[in-house]
Parts: structure tokens; sequence; C-alpha cells
């Protein structure tokens, strides 16, 4: 009995500590708007997702000014290296940093568990310098300590710390590595993928040039398959001008890398490569389960599958053809509308002169009420409205569910321990 209740309590304390230790570093930095521009780059770069999974992490941030430094000059795959950089595998607070054993220490960083940075290029050296100062440097041979300590910004002890510093902390090389995409043929991929229209497409009007210039700051292409551009209800391309095909496959990626996870939590519209002064052209998505829809106001289009996910550079391939409404308006038809007048009612002519002629009555004003209505009324689109409430309502609730196990976990654990106390 006493080791069963020992085994159980043991498991109550993992699942305390399992709930006790979740950190997310985005909700952090959320609430700092100095630190605005780097939390987007975790996000950008996946590195978020990197530190939220890791239990003990100390992150060094830099404020938007610091950062700009190595932003406003470099392709996204070198950003995320330096970024790496700043990300360490052990936990430090302000207390430990002025009690570092001989004054000085090196420590492993995020770059370094990559496997991409060669010798120690991947550790950081830490000193505690005179007057209180704490300094930051590369562990390479000759680095000089270029960063300093400024202020402390967030502890969950001991399982992440988060501390801003004066300036990037740069490895020899760090900033001048080839990115990783810089081979990358874009439509071999998409042949590949069974998008061989929207390939041809792409190098005939000249948009590949673009994807190709946009890929270093991050590029996402969402590529419609070869049955996509086969489906009943998509517009015959060839009547479309030269600049309205250009719109269109612009319109099929966005200026940033967007991994699938960073789609899932996406709320606010994606511009695209379309978006300009002359319209928006944005996309705007739902998530339900593992299943990503991205909506264009004219029509809607799963994400089927992905091609290619390395920084700074994702593809997918999606089941629609992606039309915005700049170009097809709100509700596109592929067939001709039905004349409700002509198929409806009586033909024009011997129903114009009965209210001339008849006071008006009921049963006269009723044979005009069909043709008064559109096939495109209310009752048609009620589903699609449903169907999005439903979506938005999954969310929701799955955020609700979270909180109330949560709760029930530590209600539960509180109610185990005391039983095993009193015993």
């Amino acid at each position: 009995m006493a080791a069963s209740r020992a085994i159980l309590f043991f498991f109550t304390l993992s699942s305390l500590a399992a709930i006790i230790s979740a950190h997310n570093i985005t909700d952090i930095l959320s609430g700092f708007t100095e630190y605005s521009q780097f939390n987007s780059f975790l996000s950008q770069t996946k590195l978020a997702d990197e530190i939220n999974s890791r239990q003990t992490i100390t992150v060094l941030v830099l404020n938007n000014g610091a950062l700009s430094s190595v932003t406003a000059k470099h392709p996204l795959s070198v950003i995320k290296n330096a970024l790496s950089l700043l990300v360490l595998l052990d936990y430090y607070d302000p207390p430990k940093l002025h009690q570092i054993s001989k004054g000085t220490t090196l420590t492993t960083t995020l770059y370094q568990a990559t496997g991409n940075a060669p010798g120690n290029l991947g550790f950081v050296n830490i000193t505690d310098l005179q007057g209180g100062k704490v300094g930051f440097g590369s562990a390479a041979s000759g680095s000089k300590l270029d960063s300093s300590y400024t202020k402390s910004v967030k502890q969950i002890p001991y399982n992440i710390s988060v501390l801003e510093i004066s300036a990037p902390i740069i490895a020899p090389g760090i900033l001048t590595a080839p990115p990783p995409t810089a081979d990358v043929n874009i439509t071999a991929l998409l042949e590949k993928a069974g998008c061989k229209t929207f390939s041809s497409l792409v190098v005939s009007s000249g948009v590949i040039k673009t994807y190709q210039l946009a890929i270093d700051k991050g590029l996402t292409i969402f590529a419609p398959s070869d049955e996509a551009f086969k489906a009943r209800g998509v517009p015959d391309l060839n009547k479309l001008t030269s600049a309205e095909v250009v719109s269109l496959l612009q319109y099929h990626a966005a200026a940033r890398y967007i991994p699938v996870g960073t789609l899932k939590t996406t709320k606010d519209p994606i511009s695209t490569l379309a978006t300009s002064g002359g319209g928006k052209y944005d996309l705007s998505v739902t998530t339900a389960g593992d299943s990503v829809t991205l909506h264009t106001g004219v029509d809607s289009s799963r994400i089927s599958d992905t091609v290619l996910d390395s920084t700074p550079l994702a593809i997918f391939t999606v089941d629609n053809v992606l039309l915005p409404t700049e170009l097809f308006g709100n509700s596109p038809s592929p067939l001709p509308a039905p004349e409700p007048v002509s198929s409806l009612s009586p033909a024009p002519v011997s129903l114009a002169p009965a209210p001339a002629v008849e006071a008006p009555s009921p049963v006269a004003a009723s044979p005009l009420a069909p043709a008064m209505e559109t096939p495109m009324g209310g009752p048609a689109d009620a589903p699609a409205v449903e169907a999005e409430h439903s979506t938005s309502d999954k969310g929701a609730g799955s955020h609700v569910m979270v909180s109330a196990v949560s709760a029930v976990l530590f209600t539960w654990s509180a109610i185990v321990i005391s039983s095993i106390v009193l015993s």
C-alpha cells in the first residue's frame, strides 16, 4: 500500500513539475515593445519553438535598435544563426552572473547544438568584469567582449531566464555563412511535388525572379497542384492580361518565412507579394486540428503538403488555386447565373400593366416576390458562415479545455498530497 502511495506521489509531483516548468518565450516578450523585433524573428526562424521545448535555458535579448545592426543587412538564415548564439543552454540570472567561478566561463549555445558551428564557435564567453559589469563575447580565440549585461527581463527559476544585453555577440564567420537555400531550385521542387502547371506559369511570367530575390529575407510559397488548375470554376487564365497573371502568381507567395506551426497560430491577415497600394491581396487563415486552410474572400484552399521547410524558405502545396478578390470579385461563378425572372415568373410584358390597371393587392404582388430574390441570397451563404463560426468555436474550445485540464490536475494533485500526508 505504501509503495502504491509512493508511486502515486511521484507521478503527482511529475505532473505538477511539467505544468509549472512550461514556458513560452513569445508570451514573455509580448509584453515588452522594445523587444518586438527580436520576438518576431524568434517566431520567423522557429527558434521560439526550440526555446520552448527546452527545460533549462537563458535568452539574451536585444532591443529593437541593437538588433537592427544584424537584421537590416543579412538574410534570415544568417539572422537565425546570430540569434542562436544568444540562446544559452544553461540558467543564468543576475546573481549567478556575478558569482561565476574564477570570474569567467564558457557556455554552450543553441548555435553549437545545431551542428553548424565549427570548433568552439558555438560557445559564448561570460566574464564578470570590474565594477559589477558582466561582458559577453564569442569563445573564439582573440574575440573581444563586445556586449555587456544591461538588465534582467524575466526569470522563472530554474527554468528560463531572459536578460538584456547591449549588442549582438558575433562569432567569426557567422555573418558570412552562405544561406542553406542558396542552391535550391524552386521550379524543380515544384515539379517534383506535382505542381508542373504552376511551375511553368511562374517561369513564363518571370515571377520566378521575384521569388528568388525575396528568399534572403524570407519567402513562403503556396503552390496549387496540377489538379487544382483542372478543377471546375478555375478562371481561364488566357483571358487575363499579363499583369493580372503576374498578380495572381505573386498572390501565391508571402514575403516572409512562415512555417506551418506559425500558420496555425496566425490571426492577422497575411500580406502577399501582390500586396501594394492598389489592393490588399491578403490571405486569412483558419485551423481545425492539424488542418490549415487559406481564405481569399473568393475561395478557400487547404494546405495539403509541405514541399520544403528550411529557413528562410517554405513551400507548401494547396488543393485549390487562390483567387484574390481584387481580380475576381467577392463571389465569382464559373457558370452563367440563372435568370430568375424568366424561370420563376411570367414574362414582364403580361405583369407590367397589372399595377396600373388594378389596385395593388397581396395576390397580384405575390408572383413578383421570387423574382426580387437573387440566387446568391442569404440562405445560400449561410452554411459558409456557420462553417467559419464552427472553426472559430473549436479554436476557442481548445483553449478552454487546456485551462480546465490544468485546473483539474492542480486540484487532483492537492487532494492526493493531502491524503498521503494525513495517512
